[in-house]
C-alpha cells in the first residue's frame, strides 16, 4: 500500500491532497491567492484528521517541485521536507507542468475540459512567469514530456509547428492567456485548467513504485530561474 501526502503551491493555488495507490482520497485546496504559509499546514492536519491519521501512517511525500512562484515553491517544499524529517518517510518530487497535464486529463474524462477529443492532440501548459514570459513544455496525451522545461517569452512565432500540426494544440495554465491573442490557429484550443495537487497523485505514485525518492536533506525546488527581488526605487532617508 502507497499513502501519499500531496503538497502544490507553486501559483495562487496552494492545495493538499491525500491518495491511497494512485487514487485521490481528499483534497482541500485556496483558489483565492497566495496564502500558503497560513493555509498549507492547516490544511495537511486537516486532511489527515479527516482519515484519523497522522505522518506517521503516510508512505510518502510528494510535493510539486516547481518551475513556478519562488515563494510558494519554497514555502511548500519546506513544509514536505519537514513532514518527511519527523515521520522518517521519503520525499517525492514532482514536476509542476507534468502534475497540471494530469489535471487536464482528469478533467477531460470528467467531460469538463471543453475539448471533444485529446488522442493527437500535444498539451502545453504554461505557467506565468511575468510579463510575456512563462514556463512551459510540452506533452503527448499519454502525459509523455516531448520537450524540456523552458522558461520562454511568448511571441507570435511561439510553437509555430505544434499550432498547425493535425492533431491540435492544447494550451492552458494561468499562463497560457499571454497567447491566446498570438495562437489562433484553428487546431489550438484553450482550456481553464487549474493546478491542483490531485494532479500530483497518479505521477507520485509511479515514482514511489519505482522508489524514485529525493535526497530530503538537499533537495532545492526547481526554480528554474534566479530569484531577483524586486527593490524600490523610493529613498527612505
Amino acid at each position: 500500500m502507497a499513502l501519499i501526502l500531496c503538497i502544490e503551491a507553486g501559483t495562487d493555488v496552494g492545495s493538499v491532497a491525500l491518495a491511497k495507490n494512485g487514487e485521490l482520497l481528499s483534497l482541500l485546496e485556496n483558489l483565492e491567492g497566495r496564502q500558503h504559509a497560513q493555509n498549507l499546514a492547516v490544511y495537511v492536519q486537516e486532511v489527515l484528521q479527516e482519515h484519523d491519521l497522522d505522518a506517521g501512517d503516510l508512505d510518502a511525500v510528494a510535493v510539486g517541485k516547481g518551475p513556478g512562484s519562488y515563494t510558494g515553491l519554497r514555502i511548500a517544499v519546506s513544509l514536505a521536507k519537514g513532514i518527511c524529517y519527523g515521520a522518517g518517510i521519503p520525499l517525492i518530487a514532482v514536476n509542476s507542468l507534468e502534475a497540471l497535464v494530469h489535471v487536464a486529463l482528469e478533467d477531460f474524462d470528467a467531460g469538463i475540459l471543453g475539448v471533444d477529443d485529446m488522442r493527437n492532440m500535444k498539451l502545453l501548459p504554461m505557467i506565468d512567469a511575468r510579463r510575456m514570459e512563462v514556463y512551459c513544455q510540452l506533452f503527448d496525451a499519454a502525459a509523455k514530456p516531448l520537450s524540456e522545461v523552458t522558461a520562454h517569452i511568448v511571441t507570435p512565432e511561439s510553437f509555430l509547428e505544434q499550432r498547425t500540426e493535425k492533431g491540435g494544440l492544447l494550451v492552458f495554465g494561468n499562463g497560457a492567456a499571454k497567447s491566446r491573442e498570438l495562437f489562433t490557429e484553428p487546431g489550438v484550443h484553450f482550456a481553464e485548467v487549474t493546478p491542483s495537487a490531485r494532479g500530483l497523485v497518479k505521477p507520485a505514485f509511479k515514482a514511489f513504485a519505482a522508489k524514485k525518492f529525493e535526497d530530503t536533506a538537499y533537495f532545492e525546488p526547481f526554480y528554474l530561474k534566479n530569484f531577483v527581488e524586486n527593490c524600490s526605487s523610493k529613498k527612505i532617508f
